[in-house]
């Protein structure tokens, strides 16, 4: 039996009179990929944000490791050991790519400072395909190359848990399997995901399981084969032939 990282039971969360998230519950286990899915506005990046802390939950329980995170601050969450990319890229565009990787160092529990921060932040550039590029200003770089060095600043806190919100979004072809590869090859590093993603080539190709949404429910669990097939989820994404 897979060793569960992240526990998320019966989650909610209101915006006026909205149900964002409406008792949403969901497992990541050790080395585990799962898919977070569901139409545009079905809740995947308010869950999200619940469980990196960006905002609290109204009730529910998210336990990483056994322990209990829910409603605390990001910071606090950082700490034990969950890191994010956003759906839109978020970089500090007028630093150094070097900079903004070692800034996601800056409030990890095994601080690194002067050339071995800069040596761990070369690492990691070399290690998302960016070698080379330190010195460069991040808003330079193309759409995908900001991409991987928000990945790689998410790695440098040496997360246990990484959340991917639409990381593989508005990628070429070929940028897509290099993106995919990246991914995947995470595995070896004993680092699980929770990715929201719609691209369905990746979530067959990467994901161990899936949990997929609407109106922010949960509305399906499986492996992606299962998923993908049930017909809940298809009229969730195409609708009723009878509507």
């Amino acid at each position: 039996m897979v060793d569960m990282l992240l526990q998320v039971r019966e989650l909610h969360r209101r915006f006026g009179g909205l149900k964002a998230v409406d008792g949403l519950s969901l497992d990541v286990g050790a080395s585990e990929i799962v898919g977070l899915l569901g139409p545009n506005g079905s809740g995947k990046t308010t869950a999200i944000n619940l469980i990196s802390g960006v905002i609290a939950p109204d009730k529910g329980s998210v336990r990483i490791a056994g322990h209990e995170i829910a409603g605390k601050p990001a910071h606090e969450v950082f700490q034990h050991g969950i890191a994010r990319t956003f759906q839109l890229v978020r970089l500090f565009k007028t630093m150094t790519v070097r900079e903004n990787i070692i800034a996601g160092m800056a409030f990890t529990s095994q601080h690194e400072f002067g050339q071995q921060a800069v040596r761990r932040a070369d690492q990691l550039l070399d290690r998302v395909g960016l070698a080379g590029t330190g010195s460069r200003n991040a808003g330079d770089l193309t759409y995908m190359d900001q991409k991987k060095v928000e990945l790689a600043r998410a790695l440098a806190s040496r997360p246990r848990l990484l959340l991917l919100d639409e990381w593989l979004a508005g990628l070429n072809p070929t940028e897509l399997i290099d993106a995919m590869a990246l991914v995947a090859s995470l595995r070896d590093e004993n680092i699980s995901i929770l990715m929201v993603e719609h691209v369905l080539e990746a979530v067959r190709t990467l994901c161990d399981r899936c949990v997929v949404m609407t109106a922010g429910r949960p509305i399906s669990h499986g492996t992606p084969s299962e998923t993908l097939s049930d017909p809940e989820v298809i009229r969730a994404y195409i609708g009723d032939d009878d509507a």
